[in-house]
């Protein structure tokens, strides 16, 4: 992991005591809010590797459930997590997990609600970044250092070439473009990082392609 400046290695501004347990567990759960859109009516959160053996000591519990309801790292409502979201009526369950991760600070999301659910794998990399590895099925890489667009789409030919051709109409420059797919012919997702902000034009005509069945945005 390269670092771009020495606030990159102190951390972000945040409710104590660990970027890597606390900033990046709430910046995983909300990340998880982002991308599902709404409060959830309930979460079941996993705990890998050092995140499973030491969440209670250092608030990642409360720190991802924060971020679930949109916190920020810094936000004072963090220690009240927990207490927040019984208020809210979201039901909550955490798990220690034994399996072994690719990374130590490793986390599953699972959110739902009356209208849908959604689950995603985050990663902690330090200094309170984080990195999505794997939303519903699909494996991407997404920081949420950039704005972003994730399209998930039929996996066909020429798919690619229309999501690239609406971009360049709106003149967005693509920073990075991952494209991942569960199996050949079926559903993938195209992780898209850009440059500029994403204005609602740009969404909706990306929504209106034939092989496009969802189209999400995610703010930096």
């Amino acid at each position: 992991m390269k670092y771009k400046s020495v606030f990159d290695i102190i951390g972000p501004v945040m409710i104590g005591p660990s970027s890597s347990h606390t900033a990046g567990a709430a910046r995983i759960g909300k990340m998880a809010r982002e991308l599902f859109g709404r409060d959830p009516e309930w979460a079941n959160i996993s705990f890998y590797g050092s995140f499973a053996k030491t969440y209670k000591g250092h608030g990642t519990d409360v720190a991802i459930i924060g971020g679930i309801m949109d916190f920020e790292t810094d936000d004072e409502r963090i220690i009240e997590a927990k207490k927040i979201a019984r208020e809210k009526g979201i039901r909550v369950k955490i798990r220690e997990e034994e399996a072994l991760t690719d990374h130590p600070n490793t986390a599953r999301i699972k959110l739902g609600d009356k209208d849908g659910e959604m689950e995603l794998v985050g990663i902690s990399i330090g200094g309170g970044k984080i990195e999505i590895i794997e939303l519903n099925g699909f494996e991407l890489s997404l920081t949420g250092h950039h704005p972003a667009i994730l399209v998930v789409h039929e996996d066909r030919f020429g798919a690619v070439a229309a999501v690239s051709t609406v971009l360049a109409r709106h003149k967005m420059n693509i920073g990075k473009m991952d494209v991942s797919r569960q199996d050949v012919g079926k559903m993938a997702l195209m992780t898209i990082e850009v440059d500029q902000n994403v204005e609602d034009a740009l969404l909706t005509e990306l929504k209106a392609l034939p092989e496009v069945t969802q189209v999400t945005k995610i703010t930096d």
